[in-house]
């Protein structure tokens, strides 16, 4: 019995020296392993990243605000401030505070029922001011509880992935909360009313702030105008087509039916009235002359995104106020068709080529080429045209942005089709060439508020026959400029078409 006594009382006194594991010592005794303020960066970025990704994913408000409809939303910022987005014009900054948040507000679109309301009842414009302001605080306390609510649950969310611990996750949430408190004090504090009177514009509203201010008055029932003239145009093409008397022609279903549109010039009201054509129609292939933009910028291309729900293949030529940028993104959205100098490509049986403007002036001040660059530019296009047809492969439209480039087509190509000049134009050149010119599509643009009276909005329907490419009527579409509810269809035909006896002049149908 003594033997194993002695051994475990061995084993007892090893035990006991071996050393233990200790924290590190120091004068001062124990020392943590880790500092904390050596986690407090980690945390921080954590916070900061957690609380963005929850206003991105959550924290944004849909509320309307006057007749508009619009989307808040809450964005780290180094200055502050607010900035108000009206796309396609560009955006305006208010220096409206300093905090490290900044304020978003996305002008999405203008309700029809509330312009309207204010359209038939103008009284309501004086109280206007005071509903937006009750709009505007009712959208921002719903905005700062929805953005406590996603920068606490994004910034815990992300504490918890990365450090796993809910007390650390608790932690990081608990902090997003404080800094979002401190950025709405500083905001309140900061505060300045009367920054709405000294805007900053950038995007296309630094290019014309006069017109932002002529324009005003507008705003509100703009929307309803673009929905109206688009209205019309059906309503008047039911009309035209239930009482058109016109035995010299009947377009069968077999007839490739194009329209030809020209100088929008960053009209939206455009894309509804195109739209509209298209399906009343049944048009086969839409045909764009250019001057789409107003001044070809990037901040414009978001624009041209229409293009890809018309219902009809879109072939476009660039005008003197579109870019080269302007041709790039078009060129990559789906539905569209870009040409230039010279190229050509086979759309709902036509073959058509063009070339785009060889200058660019949106704002006048480049020197330009004139008329002689033009007319180079139309040399090159109809030097294309007489290769293609010696190919075998003959163009049946061509497509030029000025008139000056198109006339140098003739005798190489049965029809041409030009823009640039706002009104319409329509001759038969020496060569046998028919000439087409088309007015603005756009009424002008956002450049036609400036002028005396509303520019017309025009565009027209091209009737080809399938066997041989040939012209054979056409109709015209007008309608009353901005502010304006009227709508004129007229039917043309060429004069090689008529045949004696003359048939009675065409009718036209007009929509007060």
């Amino acid at each position: 019995m003594a033997r194993p006594f002695h051994a475990a009382a061995a084993r007892v006194r090893r035990l006991r020296s071996r050393p233990r594991a200790t924290a590190p010592v120091s004068a001062g005794g124990l020392v943590p392993a880790a500092h904390p303020w050596k986690l407090a960066p980690g945390l921080l970025a954590v916070v900061v990243l957690g609380a963005w990704l929850g206003l991105l994913v959550v924290g944004s408000v849909r509320t309307p605000v006057g007749p508009m409809d619009t989307t808040m939303t809450l964005r780290p910022s180094v200055s502050g401030g607010t900035k108000i987005n009206v796309s396609p014009l560009g955006a305006l900054e208010l220096d409206s505070h300093h905090a490290p948040v900044r304020l978003d507000v996305d002008v999405d679109q203008l309700d029809p029922e509330r312009s309207q309301a204010l359209v038939k009842h103008p009284e309501r414009l004086s109280g206007l001011q005071d509903e937006v302001t009750d709009d505007v605080a009712s959208g921002t306390r719903e905005l700062a509880v929805r953005s406590c609510v996603a920068v606490v649950s994004g910034a815990t969310a992300l504490g918890l992935v990365v450090y796993r611990r809910p007390r650390r996750a608790l932690a990081a949430g608990g902090l997003a909360l404080a800094l979002l408190a401190a950025s709405g004090v500083s905001a309140y504090a900061t505060w300045n009313p009367k920054s709405v009177l000294e805007p900053k514009f950038s995007g296309l509203l630094s290019s014309a702030p006069s017109v932002v201010g002529d324009a005003r008055s507008i705003v509100t029932e703009f929307d309803v105008y673009q929905q109206e003239l688009a209205r019309l145009v059906t309503n008047v093409t039911k009309l035209y087509d239930a009482t058109s008397t016109l035995p010299v022609y009947q377009p069968d279903p077999a007839t490739i039916r194009v329209l030809h549109v020209s100088d929008i010039h960053l009209n939206p009201a455009a894309w509804h009235i195109i739209g509209s054509l298209v399906e009343q129609y049944d048009i086969d292939v839409i045909i764009d002359s250019g001057d789409t933009m107003d001044h070809g910028t990037t901040a414009e291309n978001g624009f041209l995104d229409p293009v890809r729900d018309l219902g009809a293949p879109y072939v476009w030529v660039r005008g003197n106020h579109d870019s080269k940028d302007t041709q790039a993104y078009l060129r990559k959205t789906r539905n569209a068709h870009v040409l230039d100098e010279g190229s050509a490509v086979d759309v709902a049986g036509l073959r058509i080529a063009g070339i785009g403007d060889p200058q660019f002036t949106p704002d006048r001040s480049r020197p330009t080429g004139g008329k002689a660059s033009e007319q180079q530019a139309g040399r090159r296009l109809a030097s294309e045209l007489r290769d293609q047809k010696r190919a075998g492969t003959p163009v049946d439209i061509a497509v030029a942005h000025d008139p000056n480039a198109a006339r140098e087509t003739d005798g190489t190509v049965p029809l041409v089709l030009a823009g640039h000049v706002h009104h319409r134009v329509n001759e038969l050149l020496p060569m046998g060439t028919r000439l087409k010119v088309e007015g603005s599509t756009g009424g002008g643009g956002l450049r036609a508020v400036q002028n005396e009276k509303p520019e017309k909005v025009r565009a027209s329907v091209l009737y080809l026959d399938r066997p041989t490419r040939h012209l054979q009527a056409w109709d015209e579409v007008t309608l009353g400029g901005l502010g304006l509810t009227t709508a004129e269809v007229s039917r043309h035909l060429p004069e090689e078409n008529l045949k004696s006896p003359s048939p009675s002049a065409p009718p036209s149908t007009t929509s007060p």
